[in-house]
């Protein structure tokens, strides 16, 4: 009996240690936005979405069970999705924030398991996008985007398996934002 035991647990205990892996890269996703919690005094205007949990099931079982084929496929994009959460913060002047702030936001995003897609710097406003994905295996575990300005700071975390492509055929329509990628020698249209 002692030997199964013995056994059991050289089974069990790397088991144990590969989910415990699995679920802390899960979780790193989640951006961790303490930092900017001193920033709703200084904005002009604040937006803060927190879509997680409950409220988050509910969206994906009424999108699928929507007559219209449009929802149904958000309702399958978003299906693995943990979570979705938003700052956005505005500001009446220039530079009224700390630009450290924003900085820790994408020093998070600078850790293992992040992969960075996007890095747009523009001398017009100071604007900064950055766009970064987490992986878990072949599967996207994760989403983030943060964009600012002189004016204004916007970002967006996404936890869970999204469908991009998906996403990307419903643009355009139930207030997703049209995707369009300007090419360089694509002609301009004219007024």
């Amino acid at each position: 009996m002692k030997s199964i035991t013995n056994h059991s647990l050289k089974i069990i205990l790397p088991m144990l240690v590969l989910l415990a892996a699995i679920t802390a890269n899960a979780q790193d996703a989640h951006l961790r936005f303490e930092k900017l919690n001193g920033l709703e005094n200084k904005a002009q205007e604040v937006v803060e979405v927190n879509i997680d949990g409950k409220l988050l099931d509910l969206a994906k079982r009424v999108m699928v069970k929507v007559n219209d084929p449009d929802a149904k496929k958000i309702g399958q994009a978003i299906s693995g999705l943990k979570g979705i959460y938003v700052r956005v913060y505005n500001f009446e002047k220039e530079n009224e924030y700390n630009i450290a702030d924003i900085d820790e936001i994408r020093l998070q995003l600078n850790s293992p398991g992040w992969e960075k897609l996007v890095n747009v710097r523009s001398k017009k406003n100071n604007q900064k996008v950055d766009v970064f994905t987490m992986f878990t295996g072949d599967v996207m575990s994760g989403v983030a985007v943060v964009v600012s300005e002189s004016k204004s700071i916007a970002i967006v975390n996404i936890i869970g398996p999204i469908d991009i492509d998906l996403l990307a055929e419903m643009s355009g329509k139930l207030n997703i934002p049209k995707i369009e990628i300007e090419r360089e020698n694509q002609e301009k249209p004219k007024n």
